[in-house]
């Protein structure tokens, strides 16, 4: 029996009991171009109020993936000492400069951290360990009474690794997206895992900072109104029934072919061809409008989503190895009833010229618009983000020598349950599947799973 289109995936609820064995400083193995009092300068894109957050992904390794004798934290821990030579902003800190602005500087005794851990369970009593899970939160190290969102005075890189009782362990990372976004993430893992599977530094690319390539101009000059960034007073039931409701994560399995039959059933009437992305996007946005019942039905709505705009900058180009923020968030607006009602059609076009929409003009705008208006905090009224982490090699570049992770990825969106991420699927024999996973009150996943199926029979 061929397996479903759509598969809702179950998220086990367990407890994981660690104890953390020791804190260890890594260093960079050799002289860096920066002393003590140094200080780099971030763009604005590095510097905007969204990228002020750590990424927190985990990675599983299973105990038949262990080939080395050498014990996994120093493995790690000696190929990240290496790697933060060329790589040695992640050994600084951030801190604010008098504008408002964060910048990155460097001081004695701060490194980036790795923490050892262990459990006295198995990886087996995990449960399903391909699902992100919010359980997992414990083999993600904070500092006891962090702050939420507090990135400044705090090590840039931190490191986890929870040895399991079978043998089998996991990483847990947290990489400031100040310094990083997802491709550039997905460069310095690819560098730190060849440097732990060769034990010799290798970077290919090498990296390249220079984040002045995004400096404003002078005079800035903004021409796009970029409502993504736009302070609005919800007046929809939106936020509020999310933030009150304690919602709950939610992942399904996208087969490729309901993708790609979505994608053929949501072209626009006009000429031009939308993308798979554009077509789940859309309906995912409706799907889950229409599941939280948000009224009032007139209240005009937001859809931003990540867009890379490396590809966009022609002149000059950037340089190969950059792995600072090239991220644009172009932003769709509907009514609610309009969103509900109208053809699938007709947002996913809107996505597709949003998308289109992010051009060379527009990434120099977005960085104006910063130095202009700083926003000062996150502005979630009536919005829904979307991430996608499909395009990156997530599974490929996190082989440090026992393999390919079992899992690799997100643990938990619901501290920012307006956020939505396309996740690849782990499995070798996944055939183009994604994972989405969204957050939804209790009282409305029902109805959102239909209505992510629905699509089929209509």
């Amino acid at each position: 029996m061929a397996p479903p289109w759509v598969q809702e995936l179950q998220i086990p609820h367990i407890d994981i009991p660690i104890t953390i064995d020791r804190m260890v400083p890594i260093m960079p193995a050799g002289p860096i171009p920066a002393a003590d009092g140094d200080s780099l300068y971030l763009s604005n894109l590095d510097d905007v109020v969204g990228a002020r957050v750590f990424t927190p992904t985990v990675y599983f390794y299973q105990l038949d993936s262990l080939n080395s004798s050498v014990p996994v934290m120093e493995m790690l821990g000696e190929a990240l000492s290496l790697v933060l030579v060329p790589y040695y902003p992640f050994s600084g800190r951030l801190r604010e400069t008098k504008n408002g602005k964060v910048e990155v500087f460097f001081g004695p005794e701060q490194g980036a951290l790795m923490v050892e851990a262990h459990s006295e369970i198995t990886l087996d009593s995990l449960g399903n360990i391909t699902v992100p899970n919010p359980a997992w939160e414990s083999l993600i190290f904070k500092f006891p009474n962090e702050e939420p969102y507090k990135v400044l005075e705090m090590p840039l890189l931190i490191a986890q690794v929870t040895l399991f009782k079978c043998g089998g362990f996991s990483l847990g990372l947290r990489l400031c997206h100040c310094i990083c976004d997802g491709l550039g993430a997905m460069q310095f893992l690819s560098a730190w895992a060849a440097t732990a599977k060769s034990g010799t530094l290798t970077t290919n690319p090498h990296p390249c900072w220079e984040r002045e390539f995004f400096k404003p101009r002078d005079p800035p000059i903004v021409k796009f109104p970029h409502v993504e960034f736009m302070k609005i007073d919800d007046g929809s039931s939106l936020t509020m029934t999310l933030w009150k409701s304690k919602p709950v994560q939610r992942c399904y399995r996208i087969s490729r072919e309901f993708q790609l039959w979505l994608k053929s059933h949501a072209q626009p009437d006009d000429m031009s061809t939308c993308s798979t992305f554009d077509a789940m996007a859309a309906h995912i946005w409706r799907s889950w409008v229409e599941a939280l019942d948000v009224k009032p039905v007139d209240y005009t709505l937001r859809l931003t989503f990540s867009v890379n705009a490396r590809q966009k900058l022609k002149n000059p180009p950037l340089k190969n190895g950059f792995y600072g923020n090239v991220l644009c968030l172009p932003c769709v607006t509907s009514t609610v009833s309009e969103l509900v009602n109208d053809d699938l059609s007709k947002t996913t076009r809107l996505v597709r010229e949003a998308r289109n929409g992010v051009s060379e003009e527009y990434v120099k705008s977005t960085v104006d618009y910063i130095e202009v208006d700083r926003p000062r905090r996150l502005e979630f009224g009536g919005k829904l983000t979307i991430t996608q982490w499909t395009r990156f090699s997530i599974y490929e570049t996190a082989d440090f020598g026992w393999g390919r992770p079992v899992y690799a990825g997100p643990i938990d969106l619901s501290p920012t349950p307006q956020v939505c991420v396309f996740l690849p699927e782990g499995a070798t024999e996944s055939n183009g599947s994604m994972l989405v996973c969204i957050c939804l009150p209790e009282n409305a996943t029902q109805k959102f799973t239909e209505l992510l199926c629905r699509v089929m029979m209509d």
